[in-house]
């Protein structure tokens, strides 16, 4: 697995229970998000020149344990398959102190043409970036 995003949970990430409120994992998930694709080569700039983008059609989280302001997080990211137009992956989200799992969430991603607004296929290259991190992991679901 490849790790995509590292922070800190901050005081403002909390809600009145105390503990990180979903919005910020979401968040965090979506940081890493990015930072995965752009490892795979889908770069801001290659979906800007190219008039491509990623859109989310699938998203679940598994909330495995809290996290409170101070809290370090790392999330990294394996992949479940690659299709023609479509990458599904997840991201497990760990509290740097303890090693826990906190969350992990599991996202469908389709490439696509944003002129057109329809599905189309990823590059070949990113594809195969893509495969090269296919892991075997045991999903809450």
């Amino acid at each position: 697995m490849l790790e995509t995003y590292r922070g800190t949970v901050y005081p403002w990430h909390c809600d009145h229970m105390e503990h990180m409120n979903v919005m910020w994992y979401v968040g965090k998930f979506d940081e890493g998000t990015w930072n995965f694709f752009t490892h795979l080569g889908m770069t801001p700039s290659f979906m800007r020149d190219n008039g491509r983008g990623m859109a989310a059609v699938d998203q679940r989280i598994a909330y495995q344990r809290e996290l409170h302001a101070g809290d370090t997080v790392a999330i990294r990211t394996g992949v479940i398959e690659v299709r023609e137009k479509l990458v599904r992956f997840f991201h497990e989200m760990r509290n740097c102190e303890t090693n826990e799992v906190a969350a992990i969430t599991l996202l469908v991603g389709v490439h696509m043409d944003t002129e057109i607004r329809k599905s189309c296929a990823l590059p070949e290259s990113v594809a195969a970036k893509a495969r090269e991190h296919i892991v075997n992991y045991k999903l809450p679901w």
